[in-house]
C-alpha cells in the first residue's frame, strides 16, 4: 500500500555523490519524518512513495529533486571584517541568520587579502545523488502530528535543544 500524507515515515538510507558516501544513518537512529510535508528533498519523498515496512530500494535523486541546481549567482564577496573573530578556512561551512530571520548556511570558496568569496548553495546544489533507502515503519499521524506537523519520535522535551545551535527550544 503506498504511503499517504500525514503519515510518519521512519527510514534508514545511505546518499551517495558518484562512488563518495555523503551521509548516511545505516545501523543507527532513523529519520522519522511526516510524509507530504515537505520535510526529506522531494525526489526522495517521491521515490518511497509506494514502499512498504521492510522494503529497501536505491533510489536516484536528480539534483533538481534534491538540493537544486547549482545556482551561480548565489556567489557573493564581502569584506573580510564581517569574519572578525573566525578563523577561516577555505571549504568550511558558517551558518548566519539571513535576512528573513532563518539559517543560513555558506561555504567559503576563496580567503582574499580584504574580502571572502562565500557560496550560498547548498554544497550538493547541482549534483544527482543515490539513495539505498529502508523503510522501518510507517504509521498514521496522531491528532497532535498531523496539526504540528512534527512527529512524536522527533519532540523535543521542555527546555531540550534540537542541537542546531538556532535557539529553539
Amino acid at each position: 500500500m503506498a504511503i499517504q500524507d500525514n503519515q510518519v515515515v521512519s527510514i534508514e538510507y545511505e546518499v551517495k555523490d558518484g562512488d563518495t558516501i555523503v551521509d548516511s544513518n545505516m545501523g543507527g537512529a532513523p529519520l522519522v519524518f511526516m510524509y507530504g510535508k515537505g520535510q526529506i528533498i522531494p525526489g526522495l519523498e517521491s521515490g518511497i512513495k509506494d514502499m512498504n515496512i521492510g522494503d529497501k530500494a536505491d533510489i536516484l535523486v536528480k539534483a533538481a529533486d534534491a538540493y537544486g541546481e547549482y545556482n551561480a549567482e548565489a556567489i557573493q564577496e564581502v569584506p573580510k571584517e564581517q569574519f572578525a573573530g573566525i578563523d577561516l578556512e577555505e571549504g568550511m561551512t558558517l551558518y548566519g541568520q539571513g535576512e528573513d530571520g532563518g539559517t543560513v548556511q555558506v561555504i567559503v570558496k576563496e580567503i582574499k587579502d580584504d574580502t571572502i568569496i562565500i557560496d550560498f548553495n547548498h554544497q550538493l546544489a547541482g549534483k544527482d545523488l543515490m539513495f539505498a533507502v529502508a523503510i522501518n515503519n510507517v504509521r498514521d499521524a496522531s491528532a497532535e502530528e498531523a496539526m504540528t506537523g512534527v512527529p512524536a519520535e522527533n519532540k523535543q522535551e521542555e527546555g531540550e535543544s534540537c542541537g542546531t545551535g538556532c535557539g529553539c527550544h
